[in-house]
């Protein structure tokens, strides 16, 4: 009996009697177009859902990093601001195709790049999703550490019984362990349902964050924080730090921008996800502000410039005030943990398995492989340069973005087969199930990308002026495999792609409703007779 339980037969999903695919093992329910009963998203859910991943600790930090390259406040507000004008926009057209073909972007992905081409960005995307979710969970891990401390300041004083080599002390261990337990019962939430959590994450986090802007104010008076900071540069190496401070808050969300149809699916209607364009700049801005604001008064007060705010926390005297703002950090990190990488990380894994593994199974698998197979304080410990490699995906995923936009909007014109998209022998095969087009537009974006790349990871190797080339990284990739794409498919047109109209899954499922109906009635009729 123990035996049979290891059998892969008996840990295959049910199927449902409405599926897409020539058979189960290209699909599954999490898979399929999201049917209307499970299209809850409004718009005041997607305004909660961007204040929600707005308020992070990357985001807060962003700003400051600007300031640490040289930029002042006044220069960095606006690249992050610019930035995430463009990234929005992106965000809207590649949200708008999930919200009107209900499908998540690894199916999506399919049309664009090919049925097998397309696994690339999927297989990437869930070793990276796994990477970060882990690194994310140790980040909640210390806000975790504040808020026992500001309980108990004896846990300062806690002996620590692991090595030196372990890379984390017995309490660090502790707190993970806590964190990770708290986390652990939201991956099996579903999509669906899950918008709540991001609706109060919205509520709670942007309070916390301006009382300690307002707290920042009282301490230290703006004119004293904000009005000494000017910029350290200037010509040429002040417009390059611009250009590069910009790629960042492109890059913060560039991955979003690329797997957003994987809640716009959820969507309503394809209004509902409009409010993008405007919340995306706001909030992202607001809390950018908030981040130099808050940095800049710590100087003042501590003689040093503190960017990380869990560091500014643990000096605070206040042990409520240092627990409630640990708590909101905490609940900021849990909510872009699971938006951002185990959400991300189970659609694609769906993919990969739809035979074995939902949206469900996958987050317990990235929670699991994440969290601890994968130790992420070893990583951060010994591991700069994959660090720096990760940080760096940005590369990839402007092209992918911008291959995704042509070809939905421009090449196609909106006219896609959504049950084609689940077929490995459908219309979009293209050749060998390669779309040679969108590998060509990647090869040309990317490679030139690749010398600032490696210099990223490993400064000691020089490349010249390619470095400049790397700072603006996103919006090359973006614009040329856009350009590269668009003249390829109007030069080398893919015939069999393309149709009078388009064919959504809904069509499909009507059909089958239809075929059964009538299926139900000729037996019905056959024992009458």
């Amino acid at each position: 009996m123990k035996l049979a339980t290891l059998l892969p037969s008996r840990w295959s999903l049910e199927r449902e009697s409405v599926g897409f695919g020539p058979s189960s093992r290209w699909s599954n329910k999490d898979m399929d177009p999201v049917p209307p009963e499970g299209r809850t998203w409004t718009t005041w859910n997607f305004v909660a859902y961007w204040i929600s991943d707005a308020t992070n600790a990357a985001v807060w930090q962003l700003a400051s990093s600007m300031l640490a390259v040289g930029l002042s406040w006044r220069q960095a507000l606006p690249a992050i601001a610019v930035g995430h004008c463009i990234i929005a926009v992106v965000m809207v057209l590649n949200g708008t195709i999930g919200a009107r073909l209900h499908i998540a972007f690894p199916v999506l992905n399919r049309s664009s790049f090919g049925f097998w081409l397309s696994y690339f960005s999927v297989i990437s995307r869930v070793i990276l999703s796994m990477f970060w979710f882990g690194i994310q969970t140790f980040t909640g891990s210390e806000c975790v550490y504040q808020m026992l401390k500001a309980i108990w300041p004896s846990i300062a004083r806690l002996p620590n019984n692991l090595s030196q080599s372990a890379n984390i002390t017995s309490a660090g261990m502790m707190c993970y362990f806590i964190y990770w337990c708290i986390q652990f019962p939201l991956m099996f939430i579903s999509p669906q349902k899950i918008r709540h959590f991001f609706t109060i994450k919205g509520i709670i986090v942007p309070i916390a964050w301006i009382s300690m802007l307002i707290w920042s104010f009282v301490k230290v008076p703006a004119r004293i924080s904000l009005d000494p900071r000017h910029s350290n540069l200037s010509g040429s190496a002040s417009s390059w730090a611009w250009l590069s401070a910009l790629n960042s808050a492109l890059g913060i969300y560039a991955t979003l921008a690329v797997n957003i149809p994987d809640f716009t699916r959820y969507a309503k209607n394809e209004k509902a996800q409009f409010v993008q364009v405007l919340i995306i700049p706001i909030a992202f801005t607001l809390v950018g502000f908030i981040g130099i604001a808050v940095t800049s008064a710590g100087e003042v007060l501590y003689g040093e410039i503190i960017w990380d705010p869990l560091r500014l926390i643990d000096r605070w005297d206040n042990r409520a005030a240092a627990f409630f703002a640990s708590f909101s950090f905490a609940l900021a990190t849990l909510g872009t943990n699971i938006s951002a990488n185990s959400l991300s990380a189970a659609n694609d894994m769906t993919v990969l398995f739809p035979s074995y593994i939902n949206i469900r199974r996958g987050q317990v698998i990235c929670a699991l492989i994440g969290g601890w197979v994968l130790c992420p304080w070893e990583i951060l410990a010994s591991a700069p340069g994959f660090l720096s490699f990760m940080s760096g995906y940005t590369v990839f995923l402007g092209p992918f973005a911008g291959i995704m936009v042509v070809d939905y909007w421009l090449v196609h014109k909106g006219k896609v087969d959504v049950p084609a998209m689940y077929d490995p022998y459908g219309r979009y095969r293209y050749w060998n199930g390669i779309n040679w087009r969108a590998a060509v537009a990647l090869l040309l974006s990317i490679t030139p990308l690749l010398p600032g790349l490696i210099n990223n990871i490993n400064p000691k190797i020089p490349v010249g002026n390619a470095s400049f080339l790397f700072n603006i990284a996103w919006l090359f990739g973006f614009f040329s495999a856009s350009g590269v794409y668009l003249l390829l498919s109007k030069a080398f047109p893919a015939q069999e792609t393309f149709m009078d109209h388009a064919i959504l899954g809904d069509d499909t499922e009507a059909a089958v409703s239809t075929e059964v109906s009538s299926s139900h009635e000729d037996t019905d009729l056959k024992e009458k007779i």
